[in-house]
Formats: structure tokens, C-alpha cells, sequence
């Protein structure tokens, strides 16, 4: 099913500001029989986001509605999509807009179930993130960096591609957060210029430093990558996944990963 301001439909006004010039943001949910996983986080993230684009947030009791009415109790993937609506032909966003609110559920994809390998192989994209501070860390629907990065290779075997800016920082993946372990201690890129800062980060932060684990924010350098006892993806589909190999270099399991799922997880 599919909602569109809460009504079943396949199609949106062609005038809608998402389509015309990517203006709105969205959130993708976890689902596990009908509940979404983290949604307190979630529907936070999804009204911080939009109230950085100055796009009103829908009250969280309708969308929480809504999504069990497109789950139907089943275990599966829900985009929640926000835009400032229709409006004229330009730039100027209009006074009269109406937030649209977009709700699809989707079956889980192979790399999210149950019996999906806990380690995958990366490799490093070409393209090269822009800076851009008024969007850093906001799922906003502007994605054409991260197609134009997905569409960089087609080996199945191939999970994620990593990105950096255009100084050389390395920001994250295609469609998730980087961790890196070293020493003991955690690490991952700083996201104040670009990226997008997800909620599975944004739990693994919070859990990390309650558990006492040392825990650093900052621009890490491709070296620092490859120079590291554990490097691990995040997000809210995947949970946290071990790269076994990034190109050339390859990793055994230092024993991050299953603790940081632990603390995912567990917290709240």
C-alpha cells in the first residue's frame, strides 16, 4: 500500500516542490511485524530535518497511523516521505504550500534478513562529496550524489561504496554511517560540512559513550581507514555490518561488530 496524505494512491501533483527540486526530506524504517524499529528516534530526526528546510512536521500520532496501515502487521521496509508541497513555477517557496506526506512499504531486502551475512566487501567511490553546512547531517531527498556514486560499480558482490569530500575526508557510505575501531576505541567522520547523520549513528553514539567506550568525532583520512583494527557500516535497515574488505585491504573480525549490534539494539 501506499499513502499519500493518508489516502491510497500511486501518483502526486506534478507542481510538488520534492519532484521539481528535491525539497523535502524522509526517513527509512525498519519494521518488524507491523511496529517500527526506533520510531521515538525516528520521528525526532524526521521533525529536526524538517524544520532545518522550515517544512512543517506532520503530527507524529497521524504517521505512526499510517505506517501500521501500510505494514499491516508484516515485517517489512517503509519510506516516509515529507514535501513542502505543491507550488508555482521558481525557487521562492510558496506561503500557501501544504505539506504532501508520502507512506510505501516494501518487502525486506535480501541484505536485511535474518540470514544475511554479518560481514561484506567495499570499495571506494570516485565521486566526491560537497560541502555544504546548511544541509550537513539532513536526510533531505537530493540524492543524485549518492546515485551518481551507486552507480559507479555493479559487482554484486560489492555491498557499499565509501565517500569523501572534496578535501579528502572520508564522510561515510552510499547509504550508511562508518564506524571505525582502533586501539579500543571508536571512531567516525565528522558530518558538521556534509553526510547524512542517521539515527542507527545517531544510537550507536549515544549507546557507545553509556557504556563508557571512547568514542571520537572527527575527519578521519583514508589511511586512518585502512589502518584499522575493525571498520563497520550502519544504518536502520542493515543494522551494524563488518567490512571483511575494502579493495585491496582485507579485515578478520576484531569483535566490534556483534558488541555494537548489542548496544543498537538494546538501547532505550
Amino acid at each position: 500500500m501506499i499513502l499519500v496524505d493518508g489516502h491510497p494512491a500511486s501518483h502526486i501533483d506534478v507542481r510538488d516542490r520534492g519532484l521539481a527540486y528535491g525539497d523535502g526530506v524522509f526517513r527509512t524504517l525498519r519494521v518488524e511485524a507491523g511496529a517500527p524499529l526506533w520510531w521515538a528516534d525516528h520521528y525526532a530526526k524526521l521533525a529536526a530535518d524538517a524544520a532545518a528546510l522550515k517544512i512543517d512536521c506532520p503530527a507524529e500520532t497521524a504517521l505512526r497511523e499510517e505506517i501500521g496501515r501500510v505494514a499491516a502487521g508484516e515485517s517489512c521496509i517503509v519510506k516516509l516521505i515529507l514535501t513542502r508541497g505543491a507550488g508555482a513555477r521558481g525557487y521562492a517557496p510558496p506561503p500557501e504550500a501544504v505539506v504532501r506526506r508520502i507512506v510505501l512499504a516494501s518487502p525486506l531486502p535480501p541484505h536485511a534478513r535474518p540470514d544475511a551475512p554479518s560481514a561484506v566487501r567495499a570499495r571506494w567511490c570516485s565521486l566526491r562529496l560537497a560541502r555544504q553546512p546548511r544541509l550537513a547531517g539532513i536526510k533531505h531527498l537530493n540524492r543524485l550524489e549518492q546515485v551518481l556514486a551507486r552507480a559507479e560499480w555493479d559487482d554484486p558482490d560489492i555491498f557499499e561504496g565509501l565517500l569523501c569530500d572534496d578535501t579528502g575526508a572520508v564522510i561515510g557510505g552510499v547509504m550508511s554511517n562508518l564506524f571505525v575501531a582502533r586501539d579500543g576505541e571508536l571512531h567516525t567522520p565528522d558530518l558538521g560540512a556534509c553526510g547524512v547523520a542517521g539515527v542507527a549513528r545517531q544510537r550507536l553514539l549515544r549507546g557507545a559513550r553509556a557504556a563508557g567506550l571512547d568514542v571520537h568525532v572527527g575527519r578521519l583520512a583514508r589511511d586512518a581507514i585502512l589502518r584499522a583494527d575493525e571498520v563497520m557500516l550502519c544504518n536502520s535497515v542493515i543494522g551494524v555490518r563488518r567490512v571483511a574488505a575494502l579493495d585491496g585491504r582485507s579485515w578478520s573480525p576484531a569483535g566490534w561488530t556483534p558488541r555494537l549490534n548489542r548496544l543498537l539494539y538494546e538501547l532505550d
